[in-house]
């Protein structure tokens, strides 16, 4: 059985990960992993021996050495101790729990996870961005490369009472709405399918499609062409007015040279949405 991937470094949100992970982990019948991982931190060398002289650099670079070392030893004594109490907060939730610690890049090491998971659970900010209010880079790579959905949250978490699809009938909208109504994780929950108005032939027609698969599937849904000169705006105050509390979407239809000239509606959601946000594609 795949499991429910729980990555949490520390951050303000390891909680709210942890959470959400152990709601989607009992929601899917599906075994939690709480995953620690650990990234190489490199010293910046610099060539000193033309100013202090090759034996101090050398005595230099040996402190610095020995400095690594011990902040690596730190550093793998914090997660264990992060894990053990993932481990105990949800101890009482009847789930399969594993504590995993890895080292590597963090990408890489979801990507080496990719064929035993259902699902990754991330925080939007690592502790690296903890004050910023954008998505984290380890984030956006994550969410080009893997396969299988994220979760992003980004505040405290509560069992969601709505979901909201956000629908343009795009390939990856697509493919997003597939795999919403072939999983159990939002069976149950009302559906707020939302496409926004667009000088596109067909919207109403696609729009109504989507809606009706979805209830033929077992969903409640309420579809919405909604107006607003920007895509992710319009989402975000619909999602807002509405109190959904959460979002699901298909992940970075455009390339990343394109998104540098138009933007991205995926990033924006991630970046300004306090509701939990499923990244599909």
């Amino acid at each position: 059985m795949k499991n429910i991937v729980a990555c949490i470094d520390g951050s303000a949100l390891t909680q709210p990960v942890i959470d959400a992970s152990a709601w989607a982990a009992s929601k899917l019948a599906a075994p939690l992993v709480l995953l620690h991982a650990l990234e190489k931190q490199s010293t910046n060398e610099q060539d000193l021996s033309g100013t202090i002289g090759f034996s101090s650099r050398e005595h230099l670079l040996s402190e610095l050495t020995e400095l690594d070392e011990k902040r690596a030893k730190l550093a793998l004594e914090h997660g264990k101790v992060l894990l053990d109490q993932a481990s105990s907060h949800v101890q009482d939730r009847n789930l399969e729990v594993t504590a995993l610690q890895r080292h590597g890049h963090f990408v890489e090491t979801l990507e080496d996870l990719q064929n035993d998971t259902r699902l990754y659970v991330v925080g939007k900010q690592g502790t690296d961005h903890s004050a910023s209010p954008v998505i984290g880079s380890n984030l956006e790579n994550a969410a080009r490369s893997l396969s299988q959905p994220i979760m992003v949250v980004s505040g405290k978490f509560s069992t969601p009472e709505s979901f909201m699809v956000a629908y343009d009938g795009r390939e990856t909208a697509i493919a997003a709405l597939e795999r919403i109504a072939n999983s159990p994780l939002l069976k149950d929950i009302p559906c707020h399918l939302i496409m926004v108005k667009r000088d596109v032939a067909d919207q109403e027609e696609a729009l109504e499609k989507a809606r009706k698969k979805l209830q033929e599937l077992g969903f409640k849904v309420e579809s919405h062409l909604i107006e607003g000169t920007s895509i992710q705006q319009a989402l975000l105050n619909y999602q807002q007015q509405h109190n959904i509390g959460l979002v699901a979407m298909g992940a970075y239809a455009h390339s990343k040279v394109r998104q540098f000239f138009v933007g991205s509606n995926t990033t924006k959601m991630l970046t300004d949405c306090q509701a939990p946000v499923i990244i599909l594609r």
